[in-house]
């Protein structure tokens, strides 16, 4: 609900293309880590207790080498470390665990035995399963009456598709072209899914035993996010945007009766509110928001509403840092919140009166690709806590925190791998931007077996989003980077989250603004440490990183080599073709292009091509409407105009996500490696 995201299978001959052959490792042995041990490796996700905190359901996520894929499977383990073991052991692919609430039972997600994504029900005592649904759509956010006897879920409903004209009959037996696609609706495209399909998103309720779907919403309204049921099970909360759909952050809470269809809507602001979790006692509705200050980036607040008075209440007023999740505690006086700190995802308690007392700051990462902060948790009725545990250099694990307890790790899901792969040590970095008032925060990666006598090439790594963040997480890219004989700088620049409003709002209205003076100062702190080879610096970065990496090598030619990744080449035509332009033109820049075309030409990295000197590469989906192609293809035949070294690898059915299946992220890190080693000096 935030503003900030902006944000293959390369076959082996177009890293041959490269005139390099496929990317070797620098005094590699068999403790190297290898870009085909990705498919060894595991993450946890999505942990969920049971209500008496003895078991807990995951997620694990291998990557699939026989159909190049993401596949989840559904596990278990107890509480206190035993009985680890599958649920189901078949081949389907697996979402959205939870438990019934009298833990008898386990509602979920999956797609098995040739069927779309339905609605399950899983039997914990006798381990008998079934499908509750037979949808037209896949359904998503499901959750439990109180009482057991319904589940409620989110289903895409479509409309008719808009017509201008009626073509004549066809005569009998005729081969006419396919019909004409008429496009009314904005937005019309999204990245990952593409062309649209008229209709919106409605809740609905199934009963647990199956049966016909009810809807319960209705409207040219979408109705997405989490929502919840009242304790009483007469009433869900939502969030949606009844009033203007056009604004593409405005939501409120609503409320709807289960058997009425009654709506009744709860807040009414100028920004989003949306999350929203009742109380254990019904008196009190927690939800998320912010309010739209027009900027680029807002710090999302935990609040608290009188379901009895209407009175609301800022929960977190006094922190500066945005809400990510929320979960109540045992007692009704008391939450779970998690928050980024400094590249680190914190959980902690949140009581009514707004302290907040931090738990762990471990909660790892769930990315496949790069370091970016994220993690999950659930909470047991007696407030024991299961969450996604992780470091830099070990992806997710399952992790718990009894009452009163130290956390303890569950789950060794990658010691197979790492018991015969040395991974890379990560170390912090801090340093004084070379301009403003600013210390940064970054990390080394540093290549296994480190000798600080030595010196090494150094690749300069760049985040996304642009309001994201990075943090000491484990990153399978960066990890070949530095298997590969590099030490990798990444960092997070003005911009970034998790430092608060003032060092993320330092880019409204002016991104890249100043990230080069940070990105360049880190660079230099790491050359001062003493064994980076300041002759051999290379850079890349992907989406927002790719905006920066272009915008550098237009302002240096201090690199020996660059990748830019999925980037933003011309703010004009990426706004007029992009999936976000509802947020981009208003929150980023003062007017639209037709009003300042100069501002748009100022940021844009093509205006500096004319003096990019630095042989680039440029990766991006085919399927990318978030950072579309014609960007890459605009200054890739830009470079060649000019005469600078550079290729194109175009990413077959991928979007912004480069890496949903490991195969795209085997070939992009290894076109990198590949690119930089063709200007790596070997002396």
């Amino acid at each position: 609900m935030r503003k900030e995201h902006f944000g293959f299978m390369v076959l082996g001959f177009m890293v041959l293309l490269l005139g390099i052959g496929t990317a070797g490792h620098a005094d590699e042995d068999e403790r190297t880590l290898r870009n085909v041990d990705v498919f060894a490796m595991e993450w946890a996700l999505d942990p969920r207790i049971s209500p008496d905190a003895r078991r807990i359901v995951y997620l694990r996520q291998e990557l699939d080498i026989l159909h190049d894929g993401l596949r989840t499977s559904r596990w278990t383990v107890n509480a206190d470390g035993g009985e680890h073991r599958p649920l189901l052991a078949d081949t389907g692919s697996y979402s959205s665990p939870r438990f019934s609430p009298d833990g008898t039972r386990l509602a979920y997600l999956a797609t098995a035995d040739g069927r779309g994504t339905e609605l399950h029900l899983y039997w914990l005592d006798t381990g008998q399963s079934a499908v509750l649904s037979n949808l037209p759509y896949a359904p998503g956010g499901i959750s439990w009456s109180p009482d057991g006897e319904y589940i409620a879920f989110q289903m895409f409903v479509a409309t008719e598709a808009p017509v201008l004209a009626t073509p004549p009959p066809k005569p009998e037996g005729a081969q006419w072209a396919p019909p004409v696609t008429v496009i009314a609706d904005y937005p019309y495209r999204r990245d990952g899914p593409g062309y649209l399909t008229a209709g919106h998103t409605h809740l609905f309720v199934i009963p647990a035993q199956g049966g016909t779907p009810r809807q319960l919403t209705r409207g040219d309204f979408d109705h997405a996010g989490r929502f919840a049921w009242s304790p009483d099970g007469e009433t869900i909360a939502f969030s949606a945007n009844r009033v203007d759909d056009k604004d593409p952050l405005e939501s409120e809470i609503w409320t709807v009766g289960v058997n009425s269809g009654e709506l009744n809507q709860l807040t009414d602001r100028n920004g989003p509110d949306f999350a929203p979790l009742y109380s254990p006692d019904g008196r009190y509705l927690a939800y998320l928001g912010f309010d739209d200050s027009g900027s680029s980036t807002d710090i999302t607040r935990a609040y608290l509403l009188d379901t009895t008075s209407g009175e609301v209440r800022d929960l977190t007023p006094d922190l500066d840092r945005s809400i990510n999740a929320l979960e109540w505690a045992a007692r009704a006086n008391s939450l779970h919140v998690s928050y980024d700190d400094r590249g680190k995802r914190v959980l902690a308690t949140l009581n009514s009166r707004g302290g907040i007392t931090p738990l762990v700051d471990d909660l790892g990462s769930a990315s496949v690709g790069r370091p970016y902060t994220s993690g999950s948790f659930s909470v047991a009725d007696n407030g024991v806590v299961a969450y996604t545990r992780g470091s830099a250099r070990r992806p997710s694990e399952v992790g718990v925190i009894m009452r009163r307890g130290r956390p303890r790790t569950l789950t060794a899901l990658n010691e197979d791998l790492f018991a015969q792969r040395d991974a890379a040590p990560v170390e912090e970095i801090v340093w004084a931007s070379s301009v403003g008032d600013y210390t940064l925060q970054g990390w080394l990666v540093k290549p296994p077996g480190f000798d600080p006598d030595r010196r090494y090439p150094l690749i300069l790594e760049i985040h996304g989003g642009p309001h994201t963040a990075y943090g000491p997480h484990f990153s399978p890219e960066i990890q070949l980077f530095a298997a590969a004989g590099y030490v990798v700088l990444y960092t997070n620049p003005r911009g970034s989250t998790s430092y608060g409003f003032a060092f993320a709002n330092e880019i409204h209205q002016n991104y890249p603004g100043q990230d080069y003076d940070d990105l360049i100062s880190g660079v230099d702190a790491a050359i001062a440490r003493g064994y980076i080879d300041e002759r051999q610096l290379f850079v890349t970065g992907g989406s927002g990183g790719g905006v920066l990496t272009a915008w550098i090598v237009g302002k240096t030619d201090r690199f020996r080599a660059a990748a830019v990744q999925k980037p933003v080449i011309n703010w004009v035509s990426t706004l007029l073709t992009t999936d976000i332009a509802g947020i981009m033109s208003p929150y980023w820049f003062a007017r639209w292009p037709w009003e300042d075309i100069g501002e748009y030409w100022r940021r844009s990295p093509l205006s500096l091509v004319g003096k990019v000197t630095t042989p680039t590469v440029l990766i991006t989906g085919e399927e990318d409407f978030r950072t579309p192609m014609p960007e890459s293809e605009q200054y890739f035949q830009a470079l060649k105009l000019r005469g600078v070294d550079t290729a194109l690898v175009r990413v077959p059915e991928r979007g912004h996500n480069l890496v949903a299946r490991p195969s795209h992220l085997i070939a992009k890190a290894d076109s990198i490696l590949a690119w930089f080693a063709r200007y790596r000096r070997t002396e």
